[in-house]
């Protein structure tokens, strides 16, 4: 036990992994027992994650159960492992969503199921791997990995226009992939060390000038950003969403999404402090359209899974809203929102492919009073509709609330405009989530096919009582799981406050970082190599 528990986050990690080369040992006509192993093994790792949840020292900011080996000595890279408060319940996160999108694909996917499961478990590594690695080429690498996968998934088992989704999904992000890559090996020439904490160390209170701050802070933040995606970036998305299939739009937004958030506040923020404040204004701006974009855009769209894909857009910016707002709050909500989205738009995507497999349509005009023959669906739609509008009680509201308290509050002087502006998002998602509802639920049956829709079975009852309970527990007793992560939102803010550029420094910091010649300067504004 002490073993496992030390190694137990590469255990958590290549699980799946081990998993997926299992079944290359079976038979593809070896269906069921390929879904039943596959379901254990995610299981196991979702038991694995709560243990590791409840052996978690919350109370402490630092890394904990890092585990690191010499990988490859001459250019001192290295397999470096490590799980903090901002990791931890992303973590929880994707092994939850894992054995319910095995549960999901039960019944919707029936050729080459033995590739489809490979693929899933491939996917789960990558993930869990970027959201625990401490060493840049690490986590490049499973980064990089998470794109074969999901290409894969939405090119083979995807919708009529797979192919150009899947596609279009691969080069915008690996355009963002390779611009990220040239900024880690920049740092590498800085630090003389791809290991996060010694690059974190080496650059200390401010050792970069803004102008080199701003440039390696645009090569991440525009990865980030095409990941998360925020707008004007965000055209892959829908395509992505529309023609993926249920369990490749459930892990998408559940949490392939995240990774762009989770590039922000592990690398883009504490690298460069100074630029994220220079950019602050910049990325308030482009996330409030965002959310008042993606918002009246949904409520435009006449395909369920589109308007859920656009409502992404709208949630997402809320969380990089809170994310720049750089305080405890709006840090708190933005983390424990993308829980959230990962919990409620997930289980949007889940119903919208429930009935797309029993009527095989989506469009909102093709239903309409089918909660007389799907009363249980009804019911379970509503409630997460409502957590997803974030009604008070059920976890939207935990995450939006505190972001925008925490923008509100926050010095920014755009902050309290951009808080208000961001409130009305809230709005926009009642009205397109609760027309939606009233159109596709209540009324009379628009059509005489659908009245012969079955209801949940079992198994749907259970994959979604699951994220049922997860909603509810966030909503009502949300400190269950912040007060994991506030000793580390905590040590984060103190470090980028105390990394401030002087007062004495002129306003417009643009103008300061880009004066003419300004890359002929020194890189580093004090010591350096």
């Amino acid at each position: 036990m002490e073993w496992l528990l030390a190694h137990i986050l590469s255990v958590i990690v290549f699980l799946p992994l081990v998993g997926s080369v299992l079944f290359f040992f079976l038979d593809r006509e070896q269906a069921r027992a390929i879904r039943i192993i596959a379901l254990l093994i995610l299981a196991l790792d979702f038991a694995l994650s709560v243990w590791l949840f409840l052996s978690f020292n919350g109370g402490n900011p630092q890394f904990q159960f890092v585990e690191r080996y010499t990988w490859i000595a001459n250019w001192n890279i290295h397999y470096q492992l490590g799980v903090d408060g901002i990791s931890l319940l992303l973590v929880m996160l994707t092994t939850l969503l894992g054995p319910v999108v095995i549960l999901s694909s039960w019944s919707q996917v029936k050729d080459r199921v033995k590739e489809y499961h490979i693929f899933l478990l491939l996917l789960q590594t990558g993930m869990l791997g970027a959201f625990l690695a401490l060493d840049m080429i690490l986590f490049y690498v499973f980064w990089e990995l998470m794109l074969v996968p999901m290409y894969f998934l939405i090119g083979i088992w995807g919708g009529p226009r797979r192919v150009y989704a899947a596609v279009k999904f691969f080069l915008f992000t690996m355009f963002g992939s390779v611009l990220m890559l040239i900024a880690i090996i920049w740092l590498y020439y800085y630090a003389s060390s791809f290991d996060y904490i010694a690059i974190l160390n080496f650059l200390g209170p401010e050792p970069l000038t803004l102008y080199f701050q701003l440039i390696l802070f645009g090569a991440f933040a525009l990865a980030f950003a095409i990941k998360v995606p925020m707008w004007p970036l965000h055209t892959w998305l829908p395509d992505a969403h529309v023609e993926a299939p249920t369990a490749g739009s459930v892990i998408l937004a559940g949490v392939l999404l995240k990774m762009g958030t989770y590039g922000f506040i592990r690398f883009a923020i504490p690298f460069f402090p100074d630029a994220v404040l220079a950019a602050g204004p910049y990325f308030y701006a482009l996330a409030v359209i965002g959310i008042i974009y993606g918002a009246l855009v949904s409520m435009a769209q006449e395909d369920m899974k589109k308007l859920v894909a656009y409502s992404s857009v709208s949630h997402l910016g809320f969380v990089m809203l809170g994310l720049f707002a750089l305080t405890a709050q709006s840090m708190q909500g933005a983390l424990i929102q993308m829980i959230n989205h990962g919990l409620s738009t997930g289980a949007l995507f889940l119903l919208v492919g429930i009935v797309y497999e029993r009527a095989h349509k989506r469009q909102i005009s093709d239903f309409g009073g089918i909660a007389k023959v799907m009363p249980v669906y009804a019911a379970l739609f509503l409630v997460v509709a409502l957590s997803s509008i974030g009604l008070p009680g059920l976890n939207g509201f935990v995450g939006e609330f505190l972001i925008l308290v925490g923008t509100y509050l926050s010095p920014n002087p755009y902050s309290k405009i951009a808080a208000i502006l961001a409130g009305t998002g809230v709005i926009f998602a009642a009205v397109y989530l609760l027309w939606m509802y009233q159109r596709v639920f209540f009324g009379p049956l628009q059509k005489e096919e659908n009245k012969t829709l079955q209801d949940l079975n079992p198994r749907e009852v259970f994959y979604l009582g699951v994220i049922l309970i997860f909603i509810v527990w966030i909503g009502v007793y949300p400190s269950t799981f912040l007060k994991k992560s506030e000793a580390t939102i905590n040590s984060l803010i103190t470090q980028v406050q105390a990394r401030k550029l002087s007062e004495n420094r002129p306003r417009n910091r643009f103008a300061e970082a880009f004066p003419p010649g300004a890359g002929s300067g020194k890189i580093l504004s004090r010591g350096g190599k």
